[in-house]
């Protein structure tokens, strides 16, 4: 004898290999009776599957158009598990971009109306992992919905933010109010851009230290966002620079090891080959002196190629870290 669950997908799946079926040749091919059909399509129902009985002499039942795809039975936690995985992958840059939007539409196809509602309520945009990013930060899934409803709706949005509850005085502080343009994930973390009722200002807040509040507040009309997109904000935030992903500081150089060896290390810098034992790389960080410390992880001769700014910072450290050694006690311990 089968499950209840195994006769309810086995029915499904008959539902969405024809438009109609008669009842009586629903329950042949089943082995049950007609009265367990009926039962079964109800519990169907209930899941969210729109099923319509027919009328005829034997009467039947049909399964919407557009439910036609193989049987997909999700939770809610599910549904928003894949959504996210779905909706990151696209930007992986590892060739699967296509593939998970065309899964991302099928999966919207074949959900039952209860479910595509939630599921069509998170939207966020993504910037790929690099290496050395921080681990993923717990975040519930019922935040991220309502951070990403109240986006789509373009209204105001009221939340609690973890580390400021209390002013200097001891008094609690009132609830954020922004305008919130994007949910990006970025680095392992989730990441609100809004702008910052009561700052006059553009921010960025850590998804996971948000608690929101009800009811949100009125519309909104979007403001254009610094560098053009919250991608662009975003990066141009993590490396310090008001240009896109770019950062303050960039230099060019030549190293004295092979673009084999520099690639893995590189960050997002850009390597050229130059033979065996040299390569060009340009990248960037923060400040000057910081890029001139992060080329010398490289352990080999550089030859600044520019700007002029790099090889003075070069000279700067040098003397800061002959000033380091000199401070180094000597054998006798003093």
């Amino acid at each position: 004898m089968t499950t209840t669950t195994s006769r309810l997908l086995t029915l499904l799946s008959l539902l969405q290999t024809r438009r109609d079926w008669p009842g009586a040749l629903l329950a042949e091919r089943l082995a049950i009776s007609h009265r367990t059909v009926r039962r079964d399509v109800e519990r169907l129902r209930e899941m969210g599957y729109s099923i319509q009985a027919t009328m005829g002499p034997d009467g039947g039942y049909r399964l919407d158009a557009g439910s036609e795809l193989p049987p997909l039975l999700f939770d809610d936690d599910q549904v928003v598990a894949l959504t996210v995985a779905l909706q990151a992958a696209a930007v992986t840059g590892v060739g699967i971009e296509e593939a998970a939007l065309r899964a991302l539409t099928t999966v919207r196809q074949v959900m039952p109306a209860r479910l595509r509602h939630r599921l069509n309520a998170l939207e966020f945009t993504t910037l790929p992992r690099r290496p050395g990013d921080p681990a993923p930060q717990a975040v519930s899934t019922d935040v991220l919905i309502a951070i990403s409803t109240a986006v789509r709706a373009r209204e105001v949005l009221r939340f609690e933010y973890a580390g400021r509850d209390w002013g200097s005085e001891g008094h609690a502080v009132p609830p954020r109010r922004v305008e919130p343009h994007d949910l990006v994930t970025s680095q392992g973390r989730w990441y609100l851009v809004a702008w910052d009722l009561d700052a006059d200002d553009w921010r960025l807040f850590r998804a996971d230290r948000i608690t929101p509040r009800i009811p949100t507040g009125p519309r909104f009309t979007p403001r254009e966002i610094p560098g053009g997109s919250a991608t662009d904000y975003v990066a141009g935030r993590f490396t310090g620079s008001d240009q896109a992903g770019r950062w303050p500081c960039v230099g060019t150089v030549i190293l004295g090891r092979s673009a084999r060896d520099v690639l893995p290390f590189a960050g997002d810098g850009i390597v050229e080959d130059l033979g065996p034992d040299r390569c060009r790389l340009e990248t960037g960080s923060w400040s000057w002196i910081a890029l001139a410390a992060s080329l010398n992880r490289f352990d080999t001769d550089v030859e600044v190629i520019g700007p002029p700014e790099l090889s003075a910072a070069f000279g700067r450290l040098a003397a800061r870290n002959a000033a380091t050694a000199e401070q180094a006690p000597d054998d006798s311990g003093r």
